[in-house]
């Protein structure tokens, strides 16, 4: 295990020591789901508030009070343990089934809807978060947090997956080598492995584009997305600039695989160059056929609010499937982890 890089940030030195998970209700998150239940089918669809319990124990939880496999609950992602959270389940039905006299610690079961389909990883559009950042020592001057905030509402941060996808201590690196080193893994642990690896060559290309201060620009050759969306393609125009500043579209950078870079010209080589470092990674992600792909640079913090007081910096804020509110934190404080680390949102 090793220690994982401090990754540049965008927009300028931390502003003060800040704890966050102190108690799980200063760490909320609700799921947005885009979606209405579609009011019939083989499925319940269970809106779910949890207190301090993890998102896998909660699922084999209810397949046990349903009396089905686990393999036939669904969730749209994992959410952070260290927290009150709501988010949805799907339950096959195999018969009736009493929600309301569920029962686990820390669950309580808020709606219930029959539903066509299990949900699926990333099925959800977005999450809410509000967040209690704690200071450890002097509180910070208010008008200097609130000049960075309104810099992160008008131009985004930099699009780093979160600490919690390398495993503490970056042990989900070590992992990666050692699948790519030939040892046989069950199906979730590669996919953990996989995952992590993709995560670090990303955020080395990100800390790169961040450190030549191109993050939020586009370079020759790069592929842009449509805020909001899946769309991936090259852009070029008179508006570019504009959009741009709108945060309409984003400049991307290549999820490594088969295929990668994905960009070309000035974007290829500095993806190339960047992780150079990392090769065994890269070669072992193309030796698997792992398909590249494209993630944006820059995301956008929507409808983000805060208040400021003697206690906490406390933050609202909407970000897309994905996204990690760890990384909007870190343009802010230097977060201390109160309690253990935090699962994907």
């Amino acid at each position: 295990m090793r220690e994982l890089p401090d990754w540049a940030r965008a927009h300028g030195d931390t502003l003060f020591a800040a704890r966050i998970r102190e108690r799980p209700e200063d760490f909320v998150v609700d799921e947005i789901l885009g979606f209405e239940p579609s009011g019939d089918g083989e499925h319940d669809l269970l809106k779910i508030r949890k207190t301090s319990a993890n998102t896998a124990w909660v699922a084999r939880r209810l397949a046990v009070f349903a009396g089905i496999p686990a393999r036939d609950v669904g969730y749209a992602g994992l959410k952070d343990r260290h927290a009150i959270t709501t988010q949805w389940f799907s339950v096959r039905r195999a018969g009736a089934t009493d929600w309301q006299s569920f029962d686990a610690e820390g669950v309580e079961v808020l709606e219930v809807h029959p539903h066509r389909r299990k949900l699926r990883r990333g099925a959800h559009q977005a999450n809410a978060f509000r967040i209690a950042l704690r200071p450890v020592a002097d509180s910070p001057s208010p008008a200097v947090v609130d000049e960075r905030l309104q810099t992160i509402a008008a131009g985004g941060v930099p699009n780093y997956f979160g600490e919690q996808r390398f495993g503490r201590g970056g042990a989900n690196i070590d992992l990666a080598r050692a699948l790519f080193a030939g040892e046989r893994m069950k199906r979730d642990r590669r996919s953990i492995a996989i995952s992590a690896a993709r995560a670090l060559l990303f955020n080395t290309i990100l800390d790169e584009r961040v450190s030549s201060g191109n993050w939020a620009l586009v370079v020759g050759g790069d592929l842009v997305n449509l805020d909001g969306s899946g769309s991936v393609f090259a852009e070029s125009g008179e508006n570019l600039g504009e959009r741009l500043d709108e945060l309409d579209i984003h400049p991307t950078g290549s999820l490594w695989g088969s295929g990668a870079p994905l960009g070309s010209g000035e974007a290829s080589r500095i993806e190339s160059s960047a992780v150079q470092g990392h090769m065994d990674l890269c070669d072992g992600l193309v030796a698997l056929r792992i398909d590249a792909a494209s993630r944006p640079l820059r995301m956008r913090v929507r409808q983000l609010e805060w208040q400021i007081d003697k206690d906490a910096v406390r933050l609202q804020f909407e970000l897309g499937r994905g996204c990690y509110a760890t990384a909007v934190l870190r343009e802010i404080a230097a977060v201390v982890v109160a309690q253990g680390d935090s699962s994907n949102t």
